[in-house]
């Protein structure tokens, strides 16, 4: 693992998630008002689906500038697994339990960890961005969840 993914990891493991659920701090995002509008959001088909056009199309331009790299993709996410995996547990233990979330919460934040670290991994060969945003959002306390609108235009939604 690189040193910069490992440096952004850890300043994610340094701030509390979820402290500013619910709560309207920007004008920049929409904000939802439970974690069960949130869990709605964040398991709907179009969320997904821009969560996976965001994927392809970053894997698309590691392709283009650098396809030897590409060819790391699969053992570099295994790799990655061996510390997201437990640091997104880690992280969302109590709000879980405090809240009843279902295992598609942990899913989510998984994937969305998983994915700022591939990020920061290839980020000498395209810019993090998708997923980058996301962690913004995960370390100011908030879920990314949704988005409202068609991408680009609209806003995240976050709870």
């Amino acid at each position: 693992m690189k040193s910069l993914t490992f440096s952004t990891l850890d300043q994610l493991d340094k701030v509390e998630w979820f402290t500013s659920v619910g709560i309207v701090d920007s004008q920049v995002v929409s904000v939802v008002s439970s974690w069960e509008e949130a869990v709605k959001n964040s398991a709907s088909v179009e969320w997904e689906n821009l969560c996976l056009e965001a994927v392809s199309q970053y894997r698309s331009r590691i392709s283009e500038r650098a396809p030897e790299r590409l060819n790391e993709w699969n053992n570099i996410v295994k790799e990655l697994k061996e510390v997201t995996i437990p640091l997104v547990r880690r992280k969302i233990r109590v709000v879980v339990v405090e809240n009843e979330l279902p295992k598609s919460f942990e899913d989510t934040v998984q994937w969305d960890i998983l994915h700022l670290a591939i990020e920061s991994e290839y980020s000498d060969v395209f810019p993090p961005g998708f997923y980058a945003s996301q962690a913004y959002w995960y370390s100011k306390g908030h879920f990314p969840c949704g988005w409202d609108g068609c991408f680009p235009e609209g806003r995240l939604v976050v709870y």
